[in-house]
């Protein structure tokens, strides 16, 4: 199939960006998205011209680096990673507009490349857990009841990609949030730090630029991983417990 490809290109941060057209041939349905801007790129070196940087790693859905507005969905048509999307799902003669994620907490730093450095912030502002670190316990030491782990597992299950940030209207990243909260919440491992958790990670979140939640429910709607939106209900509740004790 043949595209036209309109793609942000931006030098650096402190740069002024613009889109740029580019028309390409011979795209197989078969490729991946990123496969076919890897093609791109092969004949722009060619010909002389800068790359298109963008980011990626795995390739396989799991590591969350391949985040791309587009056509103004964040990983694109289908319910799925960037680099998981295939090209069966345009069609010949299509315009295939590509954006980096847009929010003040994740800076372009070139192209489609955004820093996303303020959800390892985020994380590491109370994204652990104490542990005795002497002999390793039996296995069943500490009973979890299964909808607690079953709960636990699909909120671990978020990859940080920032898709949900990406789509919402007010730049919110509080279902990124949410799943960290709630991953670490409903297990006992998680209860000693608990409260100062929330607090910390949420006062990171705000911290970063990252807005408030309104419950649009755009961020599940992309995530690649289906995070459900009751984990924005857990991070309130845990909000509210951690304010009244601190009181």
């Amino acid at each position: 199939m043949n595209l036209t490809l309109k793609i942000w290109r931006q030098p650096d941060g402190a740069s002024q960006g613009q889109m740029m057209t580019y028309p390409i041939t011979d795209v197989s349905e078969d490729m991946s998205f990123l496969e076919m801007l890897d093609v791109l790129n092969e004949r722009l070196q060619a010909e002389g011209e800068e790359p298109v940087a963008f980011d990626s790693d795995c390739r396989e859905g799991i590591c969350g680096m391949c985040g791309l507005m587009i056509n103004g969905v964040a990983h694109g048509p289908e319910v799925t990673t960037t680099c998981q999307l295939h090209m069966r799902s345009f069609k010949d003669g299509d315009v295939v507009t590509i954006e980096p994620w847009r929010s003040s907490g994740f800076p372009v730093l070139r192209d489609l490349v955004v820093d996303r450095g303020a959800f390892d912030r985020i994380i590491a502002a109370g994204g652990y857990v104490s542990v005795n670190t002497g002999a390793a316990p039996d296995a069943h030491a500490t009973p979890v009841p299964k909808e607690n782990a079953d709960r636990a597992f699909d909120a671990a299950t978020c990859i940080g990609c920032g898709a949900c940030v990406a789509a919402c209207p007010n730049g919110s990243a509080s279902l990124f949030l949410g799943a960290k909260i709630t991953h670490l919440g409903e297990l006992p491992q998680g209860q000693a730090e608990r409260d100062t958790r929330v607090l910390n990670m949420v006062h990171q979140h705000d911290l970063e630029g990252f807005g408030g939640c309104t419950n649009i429910g755009e961020c599940t709607a992309v995530c690649p991983k289906e995070i459900p939106q009751d984990v924005i209900a857990t991070l309130n509740k845990d909000m509210r417990h951690a304010l009244w004790h601190r009181v």
